[in-house]
C-alpha cells in the first residue's frame, strides 16, 4: 500500500542544497534578463557549490530506493536550469542578442538536456547494479560551465575580448563536449580543493568588478 503522503515530493534534509541550487539559479536567470552580469554569474556559481556538496551531504542518510531515484531527478532538473537555462540565456544576452548568441544558447540548452537526460538513464542502471559513487562520467558534467564561463570572463578581460565575442564561442564548445563520449574522471579530494581554490579566486575577481566587460 502506498505511503500517504500530505505533500508531494521529500523535504528532508539531504534535498535542501539541491532546492537552494535552483533557487540561485532562478535568480541568475533573473539577473540576467535585468543585465546585472555579475550578480548573475555568482549566483551560477553558489549554484555550483550547492551542486558539488549536494551527493554528500544526501549520502550521510539511509534513502529507499524511491528517495534515491527523486533525488537523481531533481539533481538533473536542477542542473537544467542552473546550468543549461541560466549559461544559454546569458550568452544570448550578453552576445547583444545577436542571432549567433541566439543559436548557440539553442544548441548549448538542448545538448545539456540531452547530456542529463543520458546521465539519469546510466546512474539509475549503475545504482541497481552497484552501491558507492562512481568513478567517471561519460561527455563534460553540465556543472563545469559554473567554473568555466568565469575563467573566460576574466581570460577575456585580460586578452581584451569583451564577452559578446566569448560567449556563443563557449555556449558552442561546452555543448558539443556535452554529448561527445568523453571519459571525465570524477574528481576526488585533491580534485575538490583544487576545484573549490579556483572558485575563491574567481569569486575574488568577479566581486572586484573585473573580468565584467560585455
Amino acid at each position: 500500500m502506498e505511503e500517504k503522503k500530505k505533500l508531494c515530493g521529500y523535504y528532508n534534509y539531504t534535498v535542501v542544497l539541491t532546492y537552494l541550487g535552483m533557487l540561485f539559479g532562478f535568480t541568475g536567470i533573473i539577473f540576467t534578463m535585468e543585465g546585472t552580469y555579475r550578480q548573475a554569474v555568482l549566483c551560477l556559481m553558489f549554484a555550483g557549490i550547492c551542486d558539488m556538496f549536494d551527493g554528500t551531504v544526501a549520502a550521510t542518510r539511509q534513502r529507499d530506493v524511491r528517495e534515491k531515484r527523486f533525488g537523481i531527478q531533481i539533481d538533473s532538473l536542477s542542473d537544467l536550469i542552473c546550468f543549461g537555462v541560466l549559461p544559454a540565456l546569458f550568452g544570448y544576452m550578453a552576445s547583444g542578442k545577436t542571432y549567433l548568441g541566439f543559436l548557440a544558447g539553442c544548441l548549448y540548452v538542448l545538448c545539456a538536456l540531452i547530456r542529463l537526460a543520458y546521465f539519469n538513464v546510466l546512474e539509475e542502471e549503475r545504482q541497481q547494479a552497484e552501491t558507492g559513487s562512481r568513478s567517471c562520467y561519460l561527455g563534460l558534467p553540465v556543472t563545469s560551465v559554473d567554473l568555466l564561463l568565469p575563467a573566460f570572463l576574466v581570460i577575456g578581460r585580460q586578452l581584451s575580448f569583451g564577452i559578446s565575442r566569448l560567449a556563443p564561442v563557449l555556449l558552442i564548445g561546452l555543448a558539443a563536449a556535452f554529448v561527445l563520449p568523453l571519459h571525465v574522471k570524477k574528481p576526488k579530494l585533491f580534485g575538490k580543493i583544487g576545484i573549490v581554490f579556483t572558485g575563491i579566486v574567481e569569486f575574488v575577481i568577479l566581486l572586484m568588478g573585473l573580468g565584467m566587460e560585455i
